[in-house]
């Protein structure tokens, strides 16, 4: 199974990782630097999944995950958090409609059956639930 996913974080570090550990499985990966970011690349490039740290400069990821809600094209992208989180930060992720979490420090096996979960909630429609990876 491949795909697009756009990788939200403002750390090149940690964009660098989750790239090669997504492209190593067959993704095609596009990054953005934080949310304000994210909410123009993702007009343009039409991911099938959105992966989202939490703590980034000028659009944090609870706030961009809410935007992605909020339009018609976008409201049933599959959406992940990808971030050390607090359960506060878990229960607004939950709340604004993101559908997966993975804590950092992550497992790259975790992160890949996390996209591939969320690839498999877009092929199915809406229904999905929250979905959560190791870590």
């Amino acid at each position: 199974m491949s795909g697009r996913v756009l990788v939200v974080d403002d750390s090149e570090v940690i964009r660098q990782l989750i790239r090669v550990n997504l492209e190593l499985e067959g993704f095609e990966v596009v990054t953005a630097a934080d949310g304000a970011e994210c909410l123009e690349v993702v007009r343009r490039v039409r991911p099938d999944v959105v992966t989202l740290d939490v703590m980034m400069p000028r659009l944090d990821g609870l706030r961009t995950a809410a935007r992605l809600r909020a339009e018609e094209q976008t409201a049933r992208l599959p959406i992940a958090i990808v971030s050390a989180c607090t359960p506060a930060d878990l229960d607004r992720g939950e709340s604004v409609g993101v559908d997966g979490y993975l804590g950092k420090p992550f497992d790259p096996a975790d992160l890949v059956a996390l996209v591939r979960r969320l690839m498999g909630i877009k092929a199915a429609g809406p229904g999905g639930g929250m979905t959560f990876g190791g870590g």
